[in-house]
């Protein structure tokens, strides 16, 4: 019984100052707001695939096998290191004459494979959103005379073309903003407790029991 009149104590404490727990959701999530959409700068994504062949002899490696799948898949990820290498991007910046060293670009950079096959996928984040397209499409043309310089690969084929991106992958504004609402609920929350924590006035008759320990004769109504 003591623990659910606890329980509804602090939930008319809650109630009564639910204002503090709405302010503070809705200053944190403004300042969120504020500060995704006018001091955070867009990053916009553009990606592209490709597969290689390799010649084995003179025939093309067919996935036919599982031995021939683990091959190509460990290619594949030869492949990737290559496109990432310094002599790729190197000429990917002087084809395409950026303004950028090889490290900023390649963290702008991400290979992966697509997991069962020998597709490389690149994606390529940049502030401005030709600039990845541009460099997503440059990076196949480069990459497909080293793989076949170092890798002895049959050729290269771009199976999808990186587009103009048209929205930022980042930052995310709306999750930007509802995490910060949380964290403002979270903090109004903390904000009631050490007010009530700090609070040693006598509120209710209850109180009197529980703090003096006296039993409890009777109350004197307020005038109204």
């Amino acid at each position: 019984m003591e623990e659910t009149i606890d329980l509804r104590e602090y939930f008319f404490i809650l109630k009564k100052k639910l204002w503090i727990i709405v302010t503070s959701a809705l200053v944190c999530g403004l300042i969120s707001g504020l500060v995704s959409f006018f001091a955070l700068t867009p990053i916009y994504q553009a990606n592209t695939s490709l597969i290689v062949n390799k010649e084995v002899g003179n025939k093309v490696t067919e996935m036919t096998t599982t031995d021939d799948l683990n091959y190509v898949q460990k290619l594949a990820i030869t492949y990737g290191e290559i496109i990432k290498s310094r002599k790729v991007l190197d000429d990917v910046i002087k084809n395409l004459d950026l303004d950028e060293s090889y490290g900023q670009l390649s963290g702008k950079i991400s290979v992966s494979t697509v997991s069962d096959t020998q597709i490389i996928k690149v994606s390529v984040q940049d502030t401005n959103k030709s600039n990845a397209a541009k460099i997503a499409n440059e990076i196949p043309k480069v990459f497909a005379k080293e793989a076949i310089r170092i890798a002895d690969a049959n050729g290269v084929e771009v199976i999808d073309k990186a587009q103009t991106p048209v929205n930022p992958v980042s930052p995310n504004k709306k999750m930007n903003i509802l995490i910060a609402g949380v964290l403002g609920v979270m903090i109004g929350l903390f904000i009631i407790f050490i007010i009530e924590f700090l609070n040693t006035k006598i509120k209710t008759p209850q109180d009197i029991e529980k703090e003096l320990g006296l039993p409890l004769l009777g109350v004197v109504p307020e005038e109204l």
